[in-house]
């Protein structure tokens, strides 16, 4: 039987190699799409997302999430890594369809209802909308079958600043929450998705193997390799969010230790991901190892695959 699926993003270029992983995996059943800000706007998430479902030819619901943290003001777009629009130097059309009535927390408490104990719940953004779900039902996370989490970081240091992972930057009060209340979590940060390194060939030969989406990558991939390679840190790109996505597939390529975690809301070191000792807390399944050369063929593999 395949994997029910709803992933929240912030497409987002990464967040786009994610989207379309799990369309082209067999094993996967992709039920929706939520949005939230981060790497674009929320608005400008939706209609990404919208756009991408009818680049893939698909019809799925996708609910529009929340537009600013919990707490803290609204963070600007991360322009100068996925581009003013969020896919580069892509232009991006109006959608011709439209996100859902319902709100993503909305959306997600009614999927994780009907279908209690199936559904794994990918989050690859901030975690506003899933810490809204858990409020608006104490019962959401014991519904899911499990949440796979891009975010944080045990001991790789930060990505946005020195202490802190991007997605936990952007609303440190909903990571914490998530990571206090929730249960089922496996987490899958920068430990090992900064391990899981993309060149531009990898992304050349995807395009020559699926003219269409893989084109697309390419294209995008070529402005967020730009970035790596501004910022000195990797010959490639960071397959941050995709990695997520196999971990949904192919958790034995990941290694986890399970830790309490908190998150820091407050100072320069917001964002940041601490462990805590707590007989009582729920832990989370933190993933510290990972068989890179494995993810990335298991990506190509299955990405190959769209027309």
């Amino acid at each position: 039987m395949a994997l029910k699926l709803i992933i929240d993003t912030d497409p987002g270029i990464d967040d786009a190699m994610a989207i379309f992983y799990a369309i082209a995996a067999p094993e996967i059943d992709l039920l929706g799409l939520t949005t939230v800000f981060g790497n674009v706007t929320t608005a400008k998430a939706t209609r990404n997302a919208l756009y991408l479902l009818e680049q893939a030819g698909i019809e799925i619901p996708v609910a529009e999430g929340l537009h600013r943290p919990r707490v803290l003001p609204a963070f600007p777009p991360s322009s100068a890594v996925h581009g003013a629009e969020g896919f580069g130097t892509l232009t991006v059309p109006a959608p011709r369809r439209h996100a859902l009535a319902e709100t993503a927390p909305e959306y997600l408490v009614r999927m994780a209802r009907e279908h209690r104990g199936e559904l794994v719940l990918c989050p690859i953004g901030p975690l506003t909308n899933i810490a809204a779900a858990m409020e608006l039902d104490p019962s959401f996370c014991s519904n899911l079958k499990g949440m796979v989490v891009m975010g944080g970081s045990l001991r790789a240091g930060g990505n946005i600043t020195p202490a802190a992972e991007a997605n936990f930057y952007h609303d440190p009060h909903a990571a914490d929450y998530v990571l206090r209340h929730g249960c089922h979590i496996t987490l899958e940060g920068l430990d090992v998705t900064n391990r899981v390194i993309c060149p531009r060939s990898f992304f050349a030969d995807l395009a020559s193997e699926s003219p269409k989406m893989g084109g697309l990558l390419h294209v995008m991939a070529d402005f967020y390799i730009d970035f790596y390679e501004t910022v000195g840190k990797f010959s490639g790109c960071g397959m941050h969010d995709p990695s997520a996505l196999v971990a949904c597939l192919a958790p034995e390529l990941f290694t986890t230790e399970p830790h309490v975690l908190r998150v820091t809301c407050a100072g320069d070191r917001s964002g940041e991901m601490i462990t805590k000792t707590s007989a009582n807390a729920q832990p989370v399944n933190v993933c510290t190892d990972v068989q890179a050369e494995a993810v990335k063929q298991n990506f190509f593999k299955i990405v190959a695959k769209l027309s």
